[in-house]
């Protein structure tokens, strides 16, 4: 059998923690930063973290976890 492949587009958006959780960055930090305040931008710049309803479709991209 060959080796399975990592979905590359999901291997730059997400990254896995120590205890497996699936972390991810915040939407809406890309552009129009003028309108946003900046208690609003202090926020995006944090990650957030995959639901639990969505974790495991998300680690099914990464058939290794990650290198």
């Amino acid at each position: 059998m060959p080796k399975m492949k990592t979905n590359r587009a999901a291997r730059k958006r997400f990254s896995i923690t120590g205890t497996g959780r699936v972390r991810r960055p915040s939407g809406g930090a890309s552009h129009f930063m003028g309108n946003k305040n900046a208690r609003r931008l202090r926020r995006l710049r944090k990650n957030s973290m995959v639901t639990s309803a969505m974790e495991k479709r998300v680690l099914q991209l990464f058939p290794y976890g990650l290198p």
